[in-house]
């Protein structure tokens, strides 16, 4: 086996473990997809055969850069905020790199989405950039200069867990999160807080894709869902814009691919946006749902 500038980038998801390798010019050469293990030690066991299929079809050794759905304690080394929980409270980034056999870098998986989209996506060659994934749950990522920006405590960017803005009354004091408090923004903006809201509006229970579906057919009720999740996307995304005002906010997750968010919302922001002018592009991540694995691999600069 040859040593390369071949990078390898794991994309840690609570149902799917994905393993994507990349040479030195960004180039797909190899990709595997396998079940997420629900306990430690099988993650880390199913991540190790990931990497070892990888270097065994490609005949080359490789460096790799995961993304996880938390984040490493700067205090403790350990895996904090993790939605899959039984990551938390675990020396991930030793125990893996033992496993594998090197150094494995570990970041956020919003992270590792906006680092991607930074270096040769939607947002190549822009200063400040704002990841946002909306799918099951609702992240967020910072990159400047393309290089990600984790902050003091390892959490920049945790834009799902700050509570919705301007709360009408009828969304206070919002749904129990799953990290103990109410009302935080991945209640509301996220296929599972969209289907939420659905069904104690209406009674009828429908995933999120129904309802976006039922929506571009003209059904009612479903519009009406989709109009408020537009305008708490607006609310939430105008709170980013006062603090942070990046150069461009870019989408993953399966919320991403509903194009009216990318029409109406923009329409919206200028009404909370402190000055009432919101020029920030919205985009979709050019890299879709490969975004979070690439922007691993590109953890290892040259």
């Amino acid at each position: 086996m040859t040593t390369s500038k071949m990078r390898i980038g794991i994309d840690l998801g609570g149902t799917k473990i994905e393993g994507l390798a990349i040479d030195e010019a960004g180039t797909e050469l190899v990709r595997h997809r396998i079940d997420t293990p629900r306990d430690y030690q099988g993650t880390i066991a199913a991540i190790v055969s990931v990497i070892d299929r990888i270097e065994r079809e490609t005949g080359m050794t490789g460096t790799v850069g995961a993304g996880i759905p938390g984040s490493i304690s700067g205090r403790t080394g350990l895996v904090k905020n993790a939605n899959s929980t039984w990551l938390n409270g675990q020396p991930l980034q030793r125990d893996l790199s033992i496993a594998a056999g090197r150094e494995v870098r570990l970041a956020n998986d919003a992270n590792c989405l906006v680092v991607s989209e930074a270096t040769d996506g939607a947002a190549a060659g822009k200063g400040v950039v704002f990841g946002v994934i909306v799918g099951t749950g609702c992240g967020g990522g910072l990159a400047v200069n393309g290089r990600i920006h984790a902050g003091q405590n390892g959490v920049a960017g945790e834009w799902g867990h700050n509570p919705l803005p301007w709360a009408r009354p009828e969304e206070s004091p919002g749904p129990l999160c799953y990290c103990g408090k109410r009302g935080c923004l991945e209640t509301w903006l996220s296929g599972t807080g969209v289907a939420r809201d659905f069904k104690e509006v209406t009674g009828r229970e429908q995933t999120a894709r129904e309802i976006m579906a039922a929506c571009e057919a003209g059904d009612a009720e479903a519009m009406a869902a989709v109009e408020r999740l537009e305008d708490r996307l607006a609310r939430a995304l105008a709170h980013l814009i006062n603090i942070l005002d990046p150069d461009v906010i870019v989408f993953g997750g399966g919320l991403s691919k509903v194009e009216r968010l990318y029409r109406e919302v923009p329409k919206k922001l200028s009404d909370y946006v402190f000055g009432q002018e919101a020029d920030t592009p919205l985009v979709p991540a050019k890299h879709g749902d490969s975004s979070g694995v690439r922007g691993a691999a590109w953890l290892w600069p040259s």
